[in-house]
């Protein structure tokens, strides 16, 4: 079968899942309401957003929702979902009865790409985000500095520089003002360059004298020194030298984050932390405290038997915790210059980024990982790492040992070349996107790639007109895991002042934003069958926000708050100021 009916098999499952007969979900719906059966909960009087029914034919139209009035969950499971009268056929005496007051309730959100632990961890350390100049940067390092142990290790990240009045990298020099009897290392925002001071190059053997490392450049000055800029591979001589957090630092750190996953509606996470996290999750899923469905990626350089001995680890079918993708790294990031292009920056000439992967090493990779059965997901930023990821796929899809059910996914694809669109339907690649990026990234992205490459840059409307699935998540701590930011960055291409635009015509609506941050991202992780939608069978995972999100104006967006969230039919988070019943309990 040649590739492009392939590609169109694929897409036509995609749909056909997307896609069920509203009359069908109806149905099923009435015959569990009719039948004897009890329900554990039931939640009456809500604006249930239970899904869209997409005309594909027209795939940035508005779509019909199917909507409902009220649920029914039993063993952590949507059993029914219809009207009042139809939903209380399923109460007893021993059913938990929830009035949602008429307020909206949509499938829980699932942040299809974040570092939980990561992300958990940077709380424990050096705040640096939204640091709005390089004196700031170095204030809120000294006061850290201030409270630390002795030669402690001074961590932290989010400082980005194009927030500053002068888009100039800080130097080790900076940093040793503030640092004094402390090794610093600070990554940048998007964690693909770090700023090390004067002890930290040291402990990492980084002099004049060093070599760039295979995919990573130490920046120097004009007299050969190094600057403290470590980008991509480079950051692991001084990461190495860093001692690995204790596994209480750690839990800690991961609860946090939970808390936060919770409060803003995240009922599942598609997360690439280190295995130690893992076992720090297996934990609290033992102590009934893991409030959140996480899949857990594998690195794709990890030895084939690492990779599947992690793989046996847990045990396969749970439906809270679970190893997924492989994801191996193509390019760098936009901000940091590091992405892979195919022509120079057009802010920095002499720069087209710095690829991760010799590519028959990639190709030998993929095949031997995609042939024992592991979904391959690659991080490609620019359009050269895209074609990279592109050409390692196809490598794998014209191979034997292919498998349909592999589904190939890009993290990021933020600059595509126009006739990379095809090429990514043919392959049935999902394009996991991080939509909120662009509330920063257009006051420079023209800059950065010249006119014509950004009109194919965050591509999301391109990607939806050419059949390509859409996952959105936040790249946590990257982005705040907020996922109203998300879906009013992509309805808009606006800043949140909404006085400035990027490339509107590339915008979706609001039903296909939702439906990528729901629905998109089960299907990103082979989940479709389980969750994304509410409907009568599927894990019971749901939010109740303040407000209508699929109707309100878009600036309203940014003001929405989660009210409830609720994973396999249990309340993991609820405002203090939700007058809804809260007889539910919190944890699982």
């Amino acid at each position: 079968m040649n590739a492009n009916r392939l590609g169109d098999r694929y897409l036509c499952r995609f749909l056909m899942v997307l896609t069920l007969p509203f009359s069908l979900v109806v149905l099923r719906g009435l015959s569990h309401a009719n039948s004897s059966e009890s329900a554990d909960s039931i939640f009456l009087n809500g604006n249930i957003y239970r899904g869209s029914v997409e005309d594909r034919k027209v795939p940035l139209a508005a779509a019909p929702v199917a909507r409902a009035e009220a649920l029914a969950v039993k063993d952590g499971r949507f059993v029914a979902v219809g009207t009042n009268s139809e939903i209380r056929r399923w109460a007893t005496s021993k059913t938990r009865t929830i009035d949602l007051g008429g307020r909206f309730v949509m499938p829980g959100f699932n942040d299809a790409h974040l570092h939980l632990a990561q992300a958990g961890m940077q709380r424990l350390q050096v705040d640096l985000v939204g640091s709005a100049s390089l004196g700031e940067l170095k204030q809120r390092v000294a006061d850290y500095c201030r409270r630390a142990a002795p030669r402690a290790w001074i961590q932290g990240g989010g400082w980005d520089q194009t927030l500053w009045a002068r888009d100039i990298l800080p130097t080790r020099a900076d940093l040793d003002e503030v640092t004094t009897g402390h090794p610093a290392f600070l990554l940048r925002i998007d964690a693909h360059i770090g700023l090390a001071n004067s002890e930290a190059l040291r402990l990492g053997g980084i002099g004049p004298e060093t070599p760039d490392p295979p995919g990573g450049h130490i920046d120097r000055d004009g007299k050969g020194e190094p600057t403290g800029i470590l980008r991509e591979g480079a950051k692991q001589l001084v990461t190495a030298k860093i001692p690995k957090p204790t596994p209480l630092e750690l839990r800690r750190a991961i609860e946090a984050e939970l808390e936060d996953a919770a409060r803003w509606g995240i009922t599942s996470a598609q997360d690439y932390s280190e295995w130690s996290a893992f076992l720090v999750y297996e934990d609290l899923l033992r102590e009934n405290k893991l409030t959140l469905r996480i899949s857990e990626w594998l690195p794709l350089n990890a030895s084939l038997k690492d990779l599947e001995d992690w793989r046996a680890h847990h045990r396969k079918g749970d439906p809270y915790l679970k190893t997924t993708m492989l994801k191996g790294f193509m390019d760098g990031s936009l901000g940091s210059r590091t992405a892979a292009l195919f022509a120079p920056y057009s802010d920095d000439p002499g720069n087209s980024g710095l690829p991760q992967y010799e590519e028959s090493h990639l190709r030998a990779l993929s095949l031997e990982r995609a042939a024992a059965g592991f979904q391959l997901g690659f991080h490609a930023i620019g359009d050269r790492g895209l074609q990279m990821a592109l050409d390692a796929f196809a490598a794998v899809k014209g191979s034997r040992q292919y498998q349909e059910d592999l589904r190939f996914r890009v993290e990021h694809a933020q600059v595509v070349a126009p006739e990379q669109f095809a090429t990514l339907r043919q392959l049935g690649v999902v394009a996991s996107v991080q939509p909120a990026f662009l509330l920063y990234d257009m006051k420079w992205g023209v800059a950065r790639l010249g006119m014509e490459r950004a009109r194919h840059s965050y591509p999301w409307g391109e990607l939806a007109a050419n059949g390509i699935p859409l996952a959105f998540g936040t790249d946590a701590p990257v982005e705040v895991l907020n996922p109203f930011r998300g879906l009013y960055a992509a309805v808009t291409r606006q800043n949140e002042a909404g006085t400035a635009e990027y490339f509107p015509e590339q915008k979706v609506p609001i039903e296909l934003a939702i439906s990528a941050y729901t629905f998109g991202s089960a299907w990103a992780e082979l989940s479709e069958n389980e969750k994304g939608r509410i409907e009568p069978g599927m894990l019971a995972d749901f939010v109740v926000l303040d407000r209508d999100i699929s109707t309100v104006p878009a600036q309203s967006l940014l003001k929405a708050r989660v009210l409830r969230t609720v994973v396999g039919g249990q309340t993991v988070y609820l405002a203090a100021d939700d007058m809804a019943s809260p007889n539910v309990p919190r944890s699982r």
